[in-house]
């Protein structure tokens, strides 16, 4: 594959090992990642061996999952660390800072050096919204209330991350934890001003501008700042996320098959329509979750419609996006798992888990 060539869809697989149509869909040259899940998963020998099959058909595929710990941890047998939810970090925090920033490190590295041992390139964590006790969503996933605990605890997993090779994802900008609806149900919206979205839910992102390998903004509608939900809106990812706070990374869509992400520009669009709208707002990657499970028709028909829509001129390749999508990708070879077993900072991070 040229490095002249944007390939801006991530997409998923339905079963634990690729299908004559999976690999048709991987071979694709818009087809740049795969999100895996739950049911991608037997055990620690066969998610190994699929990953290492997607990078025999594609060594620059972003291999990608979410697992961030607790309810959103797709793999939790077979020798993988059960993990606590964010919120642990937080509450620790309170009563050690210094020690909740060792641990949330801690918990970084084993998150990715576990990941990183079977295959796997990216988590999309860590979740930098806010815990204003309203969203059941997003809930223990947050860290804390407030945006200055959120950004030193999210950077010191980062940091646990990159130890082990890993990038991170920060999540859902500028801030999804305001809103009580599920974007994956509902389309939510934040009714309050862009002065007080910036001085609150999107100051960890500020912060972390020089840190974040990539961002993925949130299926939220602020209408005071624009009618469109943040990974549709320029002014959001051009204007404030690139232009004023000078973020320099990777952007990825939220689910495009969320509910939050169908009901635009007045109607429904297609999924290609709504991967085109979000690559034009200045997203790099557009995803695609839970598509292929009845066949895959509607992977196809976004493969298929973003050809033609590139072809009719409503969206362009951008060369910069694909950098950003290859800048993802591990620069050194993981540790096995049973050499990451016996690694002294792999026990060490063990023994510092919350």
């Amino acid at each position: 594959m040229t490095l002249n060539m944007h390939s801006p869809v991530v997409l998923d697989i339905a079963g634990t090992q690729l299908t004559s149509a999976d690999r048709k869909r991987l071979k694709h040259p818009l087809t740049g990642g795969l999100i895996l899940f739950a049911r991608n998963w037997e055990n620690r020998a066969q998610l190994t061996a699929l990953c290492a099959d997607i990078k025999k058909l594609r060594p620059d595929l972003l291999i990608c999952v979410d697992h961030e710990g607790d309810r959103v941890q797709r793999f939790r047998t077979d020798g993988f660390t059960h993990l606590p939810a964010m919120r642990v970090l937080g509450e620790q925090w309170m009563r050690d800072p210094l020690g909740a920033t060792d641990a949330a490190s801690a918990l970084g590295f084993v998150l990715a050096a576990e990941l990183r041992a079977c295959g796997i390139d990216l988590s999309f964590t860590p979740v930098l919204d806010l815990d204003f006790g309203a969203s059941s969503v997003i809930g223990d996933r947050s860290f804390h209330r407030d945006p200055r605990v959120v950004a030193l605890l999210a950077k010191s997993v980062m940091h646990g991350l990159l130890r082990a090779g890993m990038g991170n994802c920060g999540k859902h900008f500028p801030g999804h934890g305001f809103v009580k609806a599920d974007s994956h149900l509902a389309v939510p919206v934040d009714k309050r001003s862009l002065k007080a979205v910036l001085a609150d839910c999107a100051r960890p992102y500020e912060w972390l501008s020089t840190s974040l390998s990539a961002v993925m903004p949130a299926h939220v509608i602020y209408p005071k700042v624009d009618s469109h939900p943040a990974g549709f809106s320029p002014r959001w990812l051009k204007d404030i996320l690139r232009g004023q706070m000078g973020f320099t990374g990777a952007v990825f869509t939220d689910d495009l098959s969320m509910e939050g992400a169908r009901h635009l520009e007045g109607g429904q669009l297609s999924y290609a329509e709504a991967a085109s709208l979000a690559l034009n707002a200045g997203c790099d990657m557009a995803l695609l979750c839970n598509q292929s499970i009845d066949g895959g028709q509607a992977v196809d028909e976004l493969l298929a419609g973003l050809v033609q829509a590139q072809a009719d001129g409503q969206w362009q390749a951008d060369l910069d996006s694909e950098q950003r999508r290859l800048a993802l990708l591990p620069m050194q070879p993981p540790l096995p798992w049973d050499d990451l077993m016996h690694d002294p900072v792999y026990q060490h991070a063990l023994e510092r888990l919350p």
